[in-house]
């Protein structure tokens, strides 16, 4: 693959990894937290969940760029900015988690 590939599959896994918090119940979509089904995963969860993968995003970028070619050293302007960008990823599914289907509720 080149580089182009690279970066589009980087930012396309960025993006799903950003709203899997925000769309499902379970802790990173595959452990179940509660069996009720009224159960509703807590805010603060879903935060560590987007920094948890946040972290794994940036593992994976960095594993195919050593295997590209140089790995380069980021400052902390780099790590800054790609948090603002993961977060920024991570609106949609908040909207829908939490504006969205409000809306629907109170129609109800």
């Amino acid at each position: 693959m080149d580089v182009s590939t690279l970066n589009w599959c980087v930012l396309v896994l960025a993006f799903f990894a950003a709203n899997l918090p925000f769309l499902n119940q379970q802790l990173f979509g595959m452990i179940g937290l509660n069996k009720s089904p009224d159960y509703i995963k807590p805010i603060w969860i879903r935060l560590i969940e987007l920094v948890v993968l946040y972290g794994v995003v940036g593992a994976v970028a960095r594993f195919l760029e050593s295997h590209v070619g140089n790995a380069f050293n980021q400052t902390w302007e780099f790590y800054a900015i790609t948090a603002c960008l993961f977060v920024v990823f991570a609106y949609p599914g908040y909207v829908y988690r939490y504006l969205r289907r409000q809306t629907r509720r109170a129609s109800n």
